[in-house]
């Protein structure tokens, strides 16, 4: 069994401040950022290949690189270490549980929001993590146009789960625990332990075969993968729960993180001479960050709050992970094919502001907006919980 550390959850603000510093030395490492939708669309083209499909002119996946197998891709590792880490944590903490919806229209629900957060994280080229922990620590200004937009996105689609018919009948039934699912339970550190053994020789068997990129994108996506699960780190509670009940801890360790990141980014740059990597900043931004942060609502979950509930047994992510794919492999032939890029990208330009203001100036003013982002979101929790109090005076007076 693990140390109690380990039992129980860790501080948002910890685990974000260090994934932020990771993030930051991936990028010095490899030059590269941590992502996961990109890879979710080669799987995409991985999965059409198998069916005979052959993806690889289109022109998004000629963009995003659609060559090897998600096995011989860095970022691949990145994505499987991350469901390896979390996975790992939720044994040795003995945690695995099968867990069902208790409404069969939510695995629809998921399905549907996984498409559309899928589709808008790709059509803005970033999801929560290429746009809040790697683009803005990169200093493209997508990131912001996507940050405004995932707010925009997440405040009307929190307002749509709250409606009846969404919501649905609810159910009061619950199964009782069955005796050989205790006998499992019990063992689950053991497998937890060979899990993690065998993958960190996996990484190590990366290294000594001169497959650095390999390694490290294993390495850390397991890493990162620990982190959310440990921190039960979900951009859309952070946005939800702000909206819906005056809860702000997530999203002030969230911009705690990333400012973090964006210093440790920043010196990384500097010193080291590295380019930042700038995504395209056009309407297409604005639409997919719309899109995507409605549809994390919808599926009740972002990217990295499906991974670690998917390996935490939550059978309701299942389809949420399918549906990102199903997402971001239409807009992939949507691109070219039903002239997504014409509309909505062409007339964009990539915007770096290292490159347009100079690295201190761009530096003060990231802090500067994380710091605005803070007090926005301080002054929002502060004003809910004001009404809430005022609503609850009034109705006392009444009585």
């Amino acid at each position: 069994m693990l140390p109690a550390f380990f039992q129980r959850h860790w501080s948002p603000y910890f685990v974000l401040l260090m994934a932020g510093l990771l993030s930051a030395i991936y990028f010095g490492l490899t030059s590269t950022v941590w992502a996961v939708t990109g890879e979710f669309t080669r799987l995409g083209g991985d999965l059409l290949l198998l069916f005979g499909v052959d993806a690889s002119e289109w022109q998004y996946f000629k963009m995003v690189k659609l060559e090897g197998s998600t096995w011989s891709r860095a970022d691949g590792w990145i994505v499987w270490g991350m469901f390896i880490g979390a996975l790992v944590m939720v044994l040795l903490s003995n945690s695995f549980k099968i867990r069902l919806p208790q409404q069969k229209r939510r695995y629809a629900q998921g399905l549907l929001g996984g498409i559309i957060a899928g589709f808008g994280a790709r059509l803005a080229l970033g999801c929560n993590l290429a746009a809040f922990f790697t683009g803005v620590p990169q200093f493209s200004l997508h990131s912001w146009i996507f940050i405004v937009a995932t707010g925009i996105g997440t405040f009307f689609g929190a307002k749509l789960t709250q409606v009846r018919w969404w919501k649905g009948r609810p159910s009061l039934s619950r199964g009782a625990a069955k005796p050989s699912v205790v006998k499992v339970r019990l063992i689950q550190p053991y497998i937890g332990a060979v899990l993690l053994i065998s993958y960190l020789s996996l990484v190590a068997y990366f290294f000594i075969n001169n497959h650095s990129r390999l390694g490290w994108g294993a390495l850390f996506g397991m890493a990162f993968g620990i982190l959310i699960e440990r921190g039960q780190i979900c951009f859309t509670a952070a946005f939800r729960d702000l909206f819906l009940v005056g809860r702000s801890l997530m999203a002030k360790a969230i911009i705690a993180g990333m400012a973090l990141s964006s210093i440790v980014t920043f010196i990384v740059i500097v010193q080291y001479g590295l380019t930042p990597i700038t995504q395209v900043a056009a309407l297409s931004t604005l639409v997919g960050g719309i899109l995507f942060g409605f549809g994390i609502v919808l599926a009740s979950g972002c990217e990295t709050g499906m991974m670690y509930r998917l390996m935490e047994g939550q059978v309701l992510f299942l389809p949420v992970f399918a549906g990102n794919i199903i997402g971001a492999t239409l807009l992939a032939y949507a691109w070219d094919h039903l002239g997504v890029y014409n509309a909505l990208v062409s007339s964009g330009a990539k915007v770096n502001l290292l490159t347009s203001y100079g690295p201190g100036a761009a530096l003060i003013a990231t802090l500067s907006m994380l710091g605005l982002l803070y007090w926005l979101t301080l002054y929002h929790e502060r004003r809910y919980h004001q009404a809430r109090l005022r609503s609850h005076q009034e109705r006392t007076y009444v009585h």
